[in-house]
């Protein structure tokens, strides 16, 4: 399966809009990337794709990145270490098994949208909207192979 044709226009501006929704509020920054597949550990290969995306240039270091390489049926939350350092232990997980509960029953988007949505409410508690903040990050979602 191709990632680019993994998720419909709908379902991807569904996602989209779940990451314009989140960061309303929070000078965090959400991103999703989604890939074919990839060799190796999930987790390196989205802190890879974290820093090819150049996500821990935000100010606060406060990115979030969804990733999933849909043939391999993996997908990776990472944070930066501004939001690791303030979310309480075992929050990623809590999230994941979320997201892996709609996964299994093919609700990608929607497992998707909830994951983003719930680090949206963490984002605003513990880096609330500012006057002067800015969106560090595009909003789309990224492809890779």
């Amino acid at each position: 399966m191709n990632a680019r044709k993994f998720f419909s226009v709908e379902d991807q501006q569904a996602i989209k809009n779940a990451i314009m929704q989140a960061e309303k509020n929070t000078s965090g920054e959400i991103r999703v990337h989604i890939e074919s597949s990839f060799k190796g550990d999930v987790l390196d290969q989205a802190a890879f794709i974290f820093k090819k995306l150049k996500m821990h240039n935000t100010e606060q270091r406060n990115g979030v990145l969804f990733y999933l390489a849909v043939n391999n049926r993996k997908f990776a939350i990472l944070g930066d270490v501004g939001i690791n350092k303030v979310v309480p232990e075992g929050f990623w997980d809590r999230i994941s098994e979320i997201m892996t509960e709609h996964f299994r029953n093919s609700r990608f988007t929607d497992g998707l949208v909830d994951g983003i949505k719930l680090t949206g409410e963490k984002l605003v508690e513990f880096f609330p909207y500012l006057v002067n903040d800015t969106n560090e990050l595009p909003d789309d979602i990224s492809f890779g192979k």
